[in-house]
C-alpha cells in the first residue's frame, strides 16, 4: 500500500480531472481500509455520543455517491435505482446498521456505487451539468471529495477508540 504522500503527490502536475479522482479514490479506499477487519459487533459499535458506526458510515457514503454521481449527474431515474433506507419515522436510516444487514455486504454496495460512479463520470467533462445549470461534474467530485474526508476522519477516530488501530 502507497502512502498517502505517494499517491497524492504523484498527481501533483497532473489534469484537474486525474487529481479529483485520485483524491477521491484514496478517500474511498482509506474509509474501506478502516473498516476492514473489524467484527460485525465492532462494526456497530458507536464509543460517541452521537451513535456514528464504521458500518453506518460507509452505508451513508454509498447513497452520497448515488445522489451526487448517479441522480444528479447520471440522471438515472429514481425508479431505477435501489430505494433509499430512510423514511418520515427514520430520516437517518441511511447511517445505521440493520440487525440482517452485514458488514461486507454494505462494503460491497459502496464499492459497486463507487464503481457505477465512477462510469458515469467518464461520460462527461468536469463542466457538464446535466440538469441545465448546476451542479457540474467538477461539483459532484468536490461534494463527494468534502463528505468522503470527513466521514474518513470520523472512521480513523472511530477505529482508535474501538481497537487501537491508527495510521493510514
Amino acid at each position: 500500500m502507497s502512502r498517502p504522500g505517494e499517491i497524492l503527490g504523484s498527481v501533483v502536475a497532473a489534469s484537474e480531472r486525474e487529481q479529483l479522482e485520485t483524491f477521491l479514490d484514496y478517500l474511498r479506499d482509506a474509509v474501506v481500509r478502516k473498516a476492514r477487519g473489524v467484527s460485525e459487533e465492532d462494526a456497530r459499535r458507536s464509543p460517541v455520543p452521537t451513535g456514528t458506526t464504521l458500518g453506518g458510515l460507509i452505508k451513508h457514503l454509498r447513497w452520497v455517491e448515488l445522489g451526487a454521481f448517479a441522480e444528479q449527474i447520471g440522471q438515472i431515474p429514481a425508479a431505477e435505482l435501489p430505494t433509499p433506507p430512510w423514511t418520515d419515522a427514520d430520516p437517518e436510516a441511511d447511517l445505521h446498521l440493520e440487525p440482517n444487514e452485514k458488514l461486507d455486504d454494505i462494503i460491497g454496495a459502496y464499492q459497486a456505487e463507487c464503481d457505477r460512479s465512477r462510469e458515469i463520470a467518464a461520460q462527461h467533462s468536469l463542466d457538464d451539468a446535466p440538469r441545465g445549470g448546476e451542479p457540474t461534474l467538477r461539483w459532484a467530485y468536490l461534494h463527494v471529495i468534502l463528505e468522503t474526508g470527513r466521514h474518513a476522519g470520523h472512521a480513523d477516530i472511530l477505529r482508535e477508540m474501538i481497537d487501537g488501530s491508527v495510521g493510514d
